[in-house]
This record gives structure tokens, C-alpha cells and sequence, in this order.
């Protein structure tokens, strides 16, 4: 029995080290399917600091971190690990990873591209058509006020999607995504980002409160960083106008959510779908008593069917990196 301990002990010591750090919801399922082929080091099952967890198990020899979005990679944590070559996250979003820093050291980055780009889409759909049809919100009308026979033309009346002009903020894969499926409500697009497409006719707004100017809604599909933060601030929001409903699957930080929140309690906009939080998983205790808003515990990009397809693409980028062939998912890093 010892002897079958140490064998397998030995054989984790032959394998390329990957750090763990949050970690991943998907790694749950990650790890049986690749721990064959990685060790994976999983600080979050040490009582030791992560810097002694590190040192433990000799720095130098780590070359890969995979990671979630609840773990901050920084710049302090990068200067721990001396070999360190490549950095993977099981999320579209890299605000909680150093990229400069990265860059700096000659780090790769690797996120899942496109891979969540559907769901996401089929979540922003779902929230705005929720918000405006006030489904949610019929719910639990019903439930509450149906054992009293409550007569039902008493519940307000919600708003059609058909026709309303939509503005997508970050107009790259999920944006791409979200307009294919409002186009078949018939809703007129519009959009802002980072640069004007020359492969899409949809007019374009270099400025987000131009934007929310000419629509009704806003649908929030950009990546966070120092540009993007608090991009929907309160002028935007009085731009979009009482009317206007925004929708958040990108992160929370995207919106100045003090102000949204300030906003929706004085009627300044009709309503909100929230996937993302700005500080989460605190979410303003005002918006539950919202009827005008729909909450979703940052689950957009969660499906069954993504959880096994991202655990191949990570394992796919690991293998990569180890056998020195091309990542299948890179992300581009700042200059």
C-alpha cells in the first residue's frame, strides 16, 4: 500500500504543474478528466498562505495558472512564480488578470473566446424580454394574489419588444450574438465599441450617451477595463430616459450602479436585467424590492452543455502550451 502511495506520488511529480487558484467552477469536472496528464496544485485546500503554499512546491517549476474570475491575478502574485508562461482563465472576461503585467513577463493569456458567446446571447434576450413583458413579475403576482381571486386586469401591462431600438454596447462575439436573435423581434439596431465595423451596416455611436439618445435600451456586452469602467453613468441613464430598460451581461463594473440603483428609485429609467454585479456577490439590497428589475446570479454563461466544452478547451490550450504547439484560445494582450 505504501509502496502504491509513493508510486503515485512520484508519477504527480512527473507531470507539468498547474497552479489552481479560485478555483473555476468547471474545474470540478476539469480535474478527473486531465489529472492523468497535469498535477494540478490546489492552494485552496491548504491551510498555508498562497505564498508559502507556492514555495512549498518549488516556484520555479510551475509554468501554468489556471484560474477563475473571483481570483484576482496581479502583478504581486505573477512575481511569486519566476517561471511562470502562461495564464488560463475559464471565462470570456480578463479584468481579474493582470494583462500588462503579463505581457511584461512574457506570460500567454488564454480565455475560452467565443465559447460562451450563445448563451450569454440567449441570457440578454431572456432578461429583456422578461423586463418588458414583466414575466418575473407576473409570477409572482400571481402566486401572491391569485388565492384571493384577485381580478387579473388588475397586473400592469408590460411593453413589446417588436420595433424598440436596441443599442449594443461592445458589438464584438456575444454583441454579434444578442443582435442575430432582437433582429427576429423585428428591433432596430444600433451600436457603440471600440471601433466602427466595416463588416456591419448597423449604425454606429462613438459615444455611449449618443447612443442611449437614439434607443430604448442598452444592452451591455463589452469587456471591463480602465475605458469601459462606469461607461453607463448617470448621464447615459437619463439619456436612455424613463422609458429605457438596460441589460448587463458583460460585468458589473461596466455600470456606475450607485447611480443606477439612484435612478431606478426615483423613476428615472423603466428598468434594468442584471446578470453581473459591480461588487459581487453583493448585490444592492434596493433592487430587491424592485418589480421593474430581474436578477441573475451571474449564471449567464453557465449551461450544461458549456461546462463540458469548456473543460476540453482548457485542457486542449494545456496540452498545447505543454507539447509547444499553437494555444487554441489566446488573448491579446495590451501594448
Amino acid at each position: 500500500m505504501a509502496e502504491e502511495a509513493n508510486n503515485c506520488s512520484n508519477h504527480l511529480q512527473d507531470l507539468p504543474k498547474v497552479l489552481v487558484l479560485g478555483p473555476p467552477l468547471s474545474f470540478q469536472f476539469l480535474q478527473p478528466l486531465y489529472s492523468h496528464k497535469f498535477n494540478f496544485l490546489k492552494p485552496h485546500l491548504s491551510d498555508f498562505s498562497l505564498q508559502h503554499f507556492i514555495n512549498h512546491h518549488h516556484p520555479p517549476s510551475i509554468l501554468a495558472i489556471l484560474c477563475g474570475t473571483k481570483f484576482s491575478v496581479t502583478a504581486d502574485v505573477l512575481r511569486l512564480l519566476p517561471s511562470l508562461r502562461l495564464v488560463l482563465t475559464a471565462s470570456a472576461g480578463t479584468d481579474h488578470i493582470d494583462l500588462s503585467d503579463c505581457r511584461r513577463c512574457g506570460i500567454q493569456v488564454t480565455g475560452v473566446g467565443a465559447l460562451f458567446s450563445e448563451d450569454v446571447a440567449d441570457m440578454a434576450v431572456a432578461l429583456l424580454v422578461d423586463g418588458m413583458r414583466k414575466i418575473s413579475e407576473a409570477d409572482r403576482w400571481l402566486r401572491k394574489n391569485n388565492r384571493d381571486n384577485t381580478p387579473w386586469d388588475l397586473f400592469p401591462l408590460g411593453s413589446k419588444l417588436s420595433g424598440k431600438r436596441v443599442g449594443i454596447v461592445g458589438l464584438g462575439s456575444i454583441g454579434m450574438e444578442v443582435v442575430k436573435r432582437l433582429e427576429s423581434f423585428g428591433c432596430i439596431i444600433s451600436y457603440n465599441s471600440k471601433h466602427k465595423k466595416a463588416t456591419v451596416s448597423y449604425p454606429f455611436y462613438d459615444s455611449v450617451v449618443e447612443l442611449a439618445t437614439n434607443c430604448d435600451v442598452l444592452v451591455l456586452c463589452c469587456a471591463l477595463n480602465e475605458q469601459t469602467k462606469h461607461i453607463i453613468n448617470r448621464e447615459v441613464i437619463l439619456a436612455l430616459g424613463k422609458g429605457g430598460f438596460i441589460v448587463n451581461v458583460g460585468r458589473g463594473g461596466l455600470i456606475d450602479e450607485t447611480e443606477l440603483v439612484k435612478c431606478l428609485m426615483e423613476g428615472e429609467i423603466g428598468g434594468a436585467g442584471f446578470d453581473v454585479f459591480e461588487n459581487e456577490p453583493h448585490v444592492p439590497k434596493e433592487l430587491f424590492k424592485m418589480d421593474n428589475v430581474v436578477l441573475s446570479p451571474h449564471s449567464a454563461a453557465i449551461t450544461v452543455e458549456s461546462f463540458m466544452d469548456v473543460c476540453e478547451l482548457i485542457g486542449g490550450n494545456l496540452e498545447a502550451f505543454f507539447s509547444n504547439k499553437p494555444l487554441l484560445t489566446s488573448v491579446m494582450l495590451p501594448k
